[in-house]
């Protein structure tokens, strides 16, 4: 059994990746391939925004949005303390102070109520400037990005959506990564749209600011690549990783988004009387990169790995430590009683097996094996 069966989908779409992977190979356009235009212009189409920028991967991409802010020392970002390492990384690289915010406890999202909370606190102190929100669609869900942009406004406050694990959710009609004043995805072959290798785009409406993200993309470049009139980095998407998310997209679009959401129906069904299920907002719309439960503590939450394992049925524990307990923010200042929330998901959440091509019998067989390591019921 695989957590997120790359092989099941490359079944299903195996002639239309080969062709174009065989189109790149036989036109030897690696870098900056047509393919590469043509994804963007098509990824842009389906978020609803006028701008995709494709770039090396996730990380990168949030980076060039904190770049073209010229976001640096002396500036406050507020990022969730439940999430990726990377999302406070990027702040930090650029010279800047992470702020961290605890999450809500069954969206996993940014809390808007505390995040007002570290906006007050970081302003009463006066020692660093608010300048930057970055809300993290985790686990495939949009952040509350209502009460967000509300907050935003009042503070005046750039929104970074980091939609690294959302692409392909919505709220309504709206699709995540057209949230923020810039967005940003990962197309790591693990999300819910994702290359075979390591790929990532950003997202704006913006015309000035998405002309100075191609830029800072290849070294800072003006009219031509050697014609470099800032300091820029070198992270391109690759002809062959967009060729391959071109084949994938439209089974994307057609198939794996619904298929993903029954996949989280089910699971829902045959687990919500023993386990804390993940919640979708109402008129939210998950793009499920994973479907993650809480047990009752971490005991029971180890002990149920460790069964899976035994009986062959992989799980991931996203995400074990806190962002403000990472060593690499130690300097930071923070206290353990502004993130109840997230230290207790810390100790209680696993991940389990999820994507589009999972068979009925095979999420049953999951479920038969939580319900067997746990055997209690615990309330939603």
């Amino acid at each position: 059994m695989q957590f997120r069966d790359l092989n099941a989908q490359y079944s299903a779409l195996k002639g239309d990746i080969d062709t174009a992977i065989s189109e790149v190979l036989e036109a030897e356009n690696f870098i900056s391939g047509r393919q590469v235009v043509e994804l963007e212009q098509r990824l842009a189409e389906f978020v609803g925004v006028k701008h995709c920028i494709t770039c090396g991967n996730g990380t990168d991409a949030l980076t060039l949005a904190l770049m073209a802010w010229e976001i640096g020392e002396g500036d406050a970002v507020f990022v969730p303390d439940f999430t990726f390492f990377a999302s406070g990384e990027v702040v930090a690289f650029e010279g800047a102070i992470p702020i961290f915010v605890d999450v809500e406890s069954d969206t996993y999202n940014i809390s808007p109520e505390k995040l007002e909370e570290a906006i007050l606190r970081v302003k009463k102190d006066g020692k660093l400037v608010p300048r930057v929100i970055i809300a993290v669609d985790l686990f495939g869900q949009p952040a509350d990005y209502f009460k967000i942009r509300e907050i935003a406004y009042k503070y005046n406050l750039l929104i970074l959506e980091d939609g690294a694990q959302g692409f392909g959710g919505r709220i309504g009609m709206q699709r995540a990564c057209s949230f923020g004043d810039i967005s940003t995805t990962s197309f790591f072959p693990a999300k819910p749209l994702g290359c075979y290798g390591d790929g990532g785009a950003v997202f704006t409406d913006n015309d000035e600011w998405a002309g100075l993200i191609r830029s800072l993309c290849i070294h800072g470049k003006g009219d031509n690549k050697y014609d470099n009139v800032r300091l820029g980095m070198n992270s391109r998407l690759d002809t062959l990783q967009a060729a391959v998310l071109l084949a994938k997209f439209p089974k994307f679009k057609s198939f794996e988004l619904d298929s993903v959401n029954q996949v989280a129906e089910k699971y829902k069904e045959l687990l919500r009387n023993n386990v804390v299920t993940p919640e979708v907002k109402d008129g939210f719309y998950s793009s499920w990169a994973q479907y993650t439960i809480q047990l009752k503590d971490e005991k029971q939450r180890d002990d149920l790995q460790m069964y899976l394992k035994e009986h062959g049925i992989p799980s991931m524990i996203y995400y074990p430590k806190a962002m403000h307990k990472q060593q690499a923010f130690s300097k930071i200042e923070s206290d353990d009683k502004d993130f109840p929330n997230t230290l207790k998901l810390c100790k209680t959440v696993l991940s389990l097996p999820m994507h589009p091509y999972m068979k009925r019998k095979t999420i049953e067989e999951i479920a038969n094996a939580v319900w067997a390591s746990t055997g209690n019921r615990v309330m939603n």
